[in-house]
């Protein structure tokens, strides 16, 4: 019985990740990332890659509504908060742990993206992204007026940590690990969703709305789906954001509602490739490495040539790979190998199986 689960595991892995390129360099990479903690790596590197695993998630999060629906959103920063400030104001004032706080945050990101989703639905367009942009400076306005409640600019400090029972170098590790993981069930959960019946629809959505709807698809429900889904994985990563207290991490409108996240997460999917989920991922973390570890760590570049060399990089990267680096990574490896049907895969690779086994038996005997 053992044997044949192996058996079908491997049929499994073979026909679904080995044969297909894209999908065995995703592997790697991960087990790379995976590996990374044991060439004993600063502590500074490691809290950048952890937050970069954050910001993975965000970003994914924004290409699932975006880039399969076509529902311009400039204020996801918004679901960031929302989920920042939820974890961090249920345990300030009702002492809540963890391991309740963040699903109740991540409960409030979804409530708030589909009570947000009705009126976003009555425009489109430019009209859509002005009005999602200014959502995140009403929050803000909301917690500076209400600072009584939310602390205001003093921000909130002090939440627990994940890992509390480890030393401080074990915290960063664990907390690498932690996000590492999230970070890769949902880069599956919405690879799925968006490959799925409900990510086609998105995607006639996003070709031709008006003919979507002449098909009977209720247009209005999977909008608010595509906004649920989004705001799910966002506060997720905000919630989660607010308890890495190893890398010293403070609750407050200048670092959970900052506006410039908004507009990295575009520079990030466009860089990586939009539409694909896997894009978001991939631009995260090449330009998150190149800016916080390369040119600061590396070459030790100034801040202001820092700047410059980091835009520059951004422009020509996407003028020359318009599409994304990721989907041209991604074109080639397929043009290499294409990915056969699994239908025609499975008996030749029982058929090589087979005579393998005979090999040895003859051999053994």
């Amino acid at each position: 019985m053992v044997k044949a689960y192996f058996r079908r595991a491997y049929s499994s892995f073979v026909a679904h990740v080995h044969d297909i390129p894209p999908r065995l360099l995703a592997l790697l990479l991960f087990l790379l990332l995976l590996c990374f903690p044991l060439t004993n790596p600063s502590l500074t590197t490691l809290a950048m890659l952890t937050i970069t695993s954050i910001y993975a998630i965000f970003a994914a999060s924004w290409d699932i509504l975006v880039g399969r629906t076509g529902q311009i959103n400039l204020g996801h920063v918004l679901f960031f908060g929302i989920g920042t400030y939820a974890t961090g104001l249920l345990y300030y004032h009702l002492a809540w742990p963890l391991w309740i706080t963040v699903p109740l945050s991540v409960l409030a990101g979804v409530l708030a993206a589909t009570l947000i989703g009705f009126p976003c639905l009555r425009v489109k367009g430019h009209y859509l992204a002005l009005v999602t942009m200014a959502l995140p400076m009403i929050l803000l306005g909301l917690i500076l007026y209400f600072d009584n409640i939310t602390r205001g600019d003093l921000g909130i400090w002090g939440l627990p940590s994940f890992f509390p029972f480890l030393s401080y170098r074990q915290q960063y590790v664990a907390e690498y690990y932690l996000t590492l993981l999230l970070l890769f069930v949902s880069a599956i959960i919405l690879y799925k969703i968006a490959n799925s019946k409900t990510g086609i629809v998105f995607m006639s959505i996003l070709d031709d709305e008006l003919a979507s709807k002449a098909s009977g698809i209720n247009i209005t429900k999977y909008k608010l789906m595509a906004f649920a889904i989004s705001g799910l994985f966002a506060s997720l990563a905000g919630s989660i954001n607010a308890h890495l207290m190893a890398s010293g991490h403070v609750i407050a409108p200048t670092v959970s509602l900052r506006i410039i996240l908004s507009f990295m997460v575009i520079i990030w999917t466009i860089l990586g490739g939009i539409g694909t989920i896997y894009g978001p991922i991939v631009g995260v973390y090449i330009l998150e490495i190149l800016d916080k570890y390369v040119l600061t760590q590396v070459f030790k570049v100034a801040s202001s040539w820092r700047l410059i060399a980091y835009s520059a990089f951004i422009i020509i990267l996407v003028i020359v790979r318009p599409r994304g680096l990721s989907t041209y990574v991604t074109d080639k490896l397929e043009d290499l190998e294409e990915a056969r049907d699994l239908d025609e895969r499975g008996p030749r690779i029982w058929k090589r199986y087979k005579k393998k086994e005979k090999r040895q038996s003859h051999r053994r005997n």
